[in-house]
């Protein structure tokens, strides 16, 4: 590998970890790379349009967890902020629809930090785009304060609509569910 190929994947590594540092402002245990709807961070070169004082231009692309989700605008500008901050004064943040996000895209580790925090992570897979011939069941939401399977949905939609709002029936603990998408 070149000496330039490394400069410009040393940068890109760069670009994208300050993308990733950036939290969710609704879920703020979770970074946008967690929750699978940072998509991909383009980094044009220091000589190319937009960039200034050796620092190059960025384009970073998210996904919505659906698409009227009130949080893409304060992700937007916490993105803005950061790089900013990196001392990046040309960013763009480009919203894509398709494909749709799908719980399947969060990480291990972004289930991991919703159980601490106390939403119970999604359980299994959506099988997006995947739907013909099975039939989905519900199964258990595991109750991330006491373990336990003995929990009852109260309603469809929580504190977001990302989530459902669930009870307990062992340790009586009401708590929000991340909803397989």
């Amino acid at each position: 590998m070149s000496a330039v190929d490394t400069k410009d994947l040393t940068a890109q590594q760069a670009a994208w970890d300050i993308a990733a540092s950036v939290c969710d402002p609704e879920i703020p245990v979770l970074t946008i790379a967690d929750l699978g709807i940072l998509r991909a961070v383009e980094v044009d070169d220091a000589g190319g349009p937009g960039a200034t004082a050796g620092k190059p231009a960025v384009r970073v692309t998210i996904t919505p967890t659906y698409s009227g989700c009130p949080a893409m605008e304060a992700i937007r500008d916490d993105l803005a902020a950061a790089f900013a901050a990196a001392g990046h004064q040309h960013i763009s943040v480009e919203t894509v629809l398709a494909p749709a996000w799908t719980t399947d895209w969060m990480t291990e580790a972004g289930r991991a930090k919703l159980q601490e925090y106390g939403i119970a992570a999604p359980s299994g897979h959506s099988g997006a785009g995947g739907h013909s011939g099975r039939v989905r069941l519900a199964l258990a939401v595991q109750c991330p304060q006491c373990r336990s399977l003995n929990t009852r949905e109260i309603t469809r939609f929580g504190s977001t609509s990302c989530k459902a709002l669930y009870v307990c029936q062992d340790c009586k603990e009401p708590f929000d569910y991340f909803k397989v998408l």
